[in-house]
């Protein structure tokens, strides 16, 4: 799953992990530093996580203390999922409910009880993988016994079948980090290599994607790819069956081969997830079975799940949340309640909010109005909306306090001075450009946050003397909207972690020009020459000190001078549970609720 994620289904609210007190929540500014746990956790998650051996990935994985099989869970979401399809997945919600359903060629285990330390495992695979010729050609072993949820064997031609359909032009919303490494290609020409994926009876050559028994897979790379296990364990690089496999209908109905199979699924409105009896925990290091059945109930904003776990009778005692977080308005008591210490679960997440400004509509293509926006928009509504500094730290750029490379003085508008915005000075850049009263569309998420800060940030900007639209965005299908290329909004917010502790996680996927096509991350669909060939030059560097001081100078670059993308803040997570829920833990690389370990007490 990479580290989080990477989409933050606009903006999933946390808590710094040890931050019990609600501080600072009035003024919505930066109080960057001041707390000693935020600082801890944040830089514990720039670690690197080794990469296991024969030994560690074989399963079953750990018992949870006290932990028993049997019960149901309810599980309160705001948003349904769009997407399903392991190709597909790339959003923080899908990624969790993934945890469950899907398994890949290898995947994080936890070797703490905290959720705090991981390393990378072999999930279907024998191991982590074997490299050989510097990095550039992997192996892996499929173990024996692995079955998708109708009993049918899962071998290497499910493997081939998997990584092929990845190029077809239907796959549009998962990461492409693979498929561009196959090709050697930093840019969207990847789909050239099989234009139509496996479906025209065409196949990757064996000199790049071998498979020469049932269970051997050998990726061959041209430059070494020392990274692959880190990329293989994201949900969007699970294995799809290729018997079942129904192209476009696949997202609504895959083939799981997790220790949960979906029973039921009313897009908008639930989902049953009950036991796959053909999965074996012996086969499997990273999951746990204890749950009978989990149900999921969608349209739950925020404050709706809160309040229905805090009430704690009923099924609402066995009642948790994958995703969404404890609301802005229950927070501050939620953390000064002893009481609930035991229920309740905070982390620092890598995701970075920003508002994109979308570089493909004519207007916002001078510079100086780009400016006019950074200056004018305020970073106060975003961060109250979701409870204050215990949810939110103003952001200077776009990496995030959990990735090396992270500069915490970097801060070239202000925000973290003013975070209510500069209207002065934005509107002196919007007079100077000759387009005082310029229309500006902004799309923004239809839920109580989105309205709440959307609302509050357009009037910053009218301020200045821009003409704001507001226009709301489904939250199922949000990133789905603001990814097509030629959508109609002048700016939106998204936000972005690392798919593992590095900026090359970040940078490429949502400011590389040669990335822009529907459903990419290049969301304000920057295409800046210098950035484009500072990121090839970054690539190429092997030492990470280095490497991280590189992505985080292109990201300064962005910022500052292209001014493409506006960073709003960084993002904490408080969560809680029903009384009877066992095994909870926040975990780091989720990025939230371990599901994989919870049990009814």
């Amino acid at each position: 799953m990479g580290k989080g994620g990477r989409r933050a289904y606009a903006a999933l609210s946390l808590v710094a992990a040890g931050a019990l007190v609600l501080s600072g929540c009035s003024e919505g500014g930066s109080k960057e530093g001041s707390n000693k746990d935020d600082k801890e956790n944040a830089q514990r998650q720039q670690s690197s996580i080794d990469f296991g051996d024969v030994k560690a990935s074989t399963g079953p994985a750990a018992e949870v203390p006290g932990a028993k099989p049997g019960g149901a869970v309810t599980v309160l979401q705001r948003d349904s999922y769009a997407h399903i399809d392991p190709a597909q997945i790339y959003v923080s919600d899908e990624m969790a409910l993934s945890q469950l359903i899907h398994r890949g060629l290898t995947g994080y285990k936890a070797t703490s009880e905290d959720g705090k330390k991981h390393e990378v495992v072999g999930d279907l695979a024998t191991d982590s993988g074997t490299s050989t010729d510097g990095g550039k050609t992997w192996k892996y072993t499929l173990k024996d016994g692995i079955k998708w949820a109708d009993g049918s064997a899962i071998t290497a031609t499910d493997v081939r079948h998997t990584f092929e359909r990845l190029f077809a032009p239907f796959v549009a919303n998962g990461p492409t980090y693979i498929q561009q490494w196959l090709a050697d290609t930093p840019g969207t020409e990847y789909r050239n290599l099989l234009k139509d994926g496996p479906y025209g009876g065409k196949h990757l050559p064996d000199t790049i994607l071998e498979t020469p028994d049932a269970k051997t897979v050998v990726f061959k790379f041209k430059k070494p790819k020392p990274d692959l296990p880190y990329a293989l364990a994201m949900a969007g690089y699970s294995l799809v069956s290729k018997a079942k496999d129904t192209k476009e209908k696949y997202d609504k109905a895959p083939m799981t081969s997790g220790p949960y199979k979906i029973q039921d699924f009313k897009s908008g409105k639930s989902m049953v997830l009950v036991k796959n009896t053909n999965w074996d925990p012996k086969t499997d290091p990273i999951r746990h079975q204890y749950i009978d059945q989990f149900t999921f109930a969608f349209n739950k904003q925020f404050e709706d799940s809160t309040k229905a776990i805090l009430d704690d009778s009923g099924a609402n005692a066995t009642a948790v949340s994958f995703n969404n977080e404890v609301d802005a308005g229950n927070l501050s008591k939620i953390l000064a309640d002893a009481t609930l210490k035991s229920r309740t679960v905070s982390g620092y997440q890598p995701y970075v909010g920003q508002i994109d400004i979308n570089m493909s509509q004519k207007e916002m293509q001078d510079k100086t109005v780009r400016e006019a926006i950074a200056y004018a928009l305020p970073i106060t509504p975003f961060v109250r909306a979701f409870g204050g500094t215990a949810a939110r730290e103003v952001a200077g750029g776009l990496i995030s306090p959990t990735v090396s490379g992270y500069n915490p003085n970097f801060d070239p508008f202000g925000k973290k001075k003013k975070p209510a915005g500069d209207p002065a000075k934005a509107k002196e850049l919007l007079e100077k450009a000759g387009k005082t009263g310029l229309k500006l569309t902004f799309g923004y998420i239809n839920t109580p946050e989105g309205q709440q800060y959307s609302t509050a940030m357009a009037a910053g900007l009218e301020k200045a003397g821009f003409d704001v639209q507001r226009q709301e965005i489904p939250a199922e299908t949000y990133y789905d909207q603001v990814g097509k290329v030629s959508n109609n909004f002048d700016i939106y917010h998204t936000a972005w972690g690392a798919d593992w502790p590095s900026s090359s996680t970040v940078i490429p996927p949502l400011y590389d020009g040669r990335q822009i096509q529907d459903g990419a991350a290049n969301y304000s669909h920057i295409n800046d020459p210098k950035v484009n060939a500072d990121i090839d030059k970054a690539s190429t560097i092997t030492d990470p000190i280095k490497a991280a001081e590189a992505w985080n100078k292109i990201n300064e670059y962005i910022v500052k001078d292209v001014v493409s993308n506006i960073p709003t803040a960084y993002y904490k997570q408080t969560q809680i549970a029903g009384s009877k829920i066992g095994g909870l833990v926040y975990d780091d690389v989720i990025g939230g609720i371990d599901p994989r370990r919870l049990f009814v007490k």
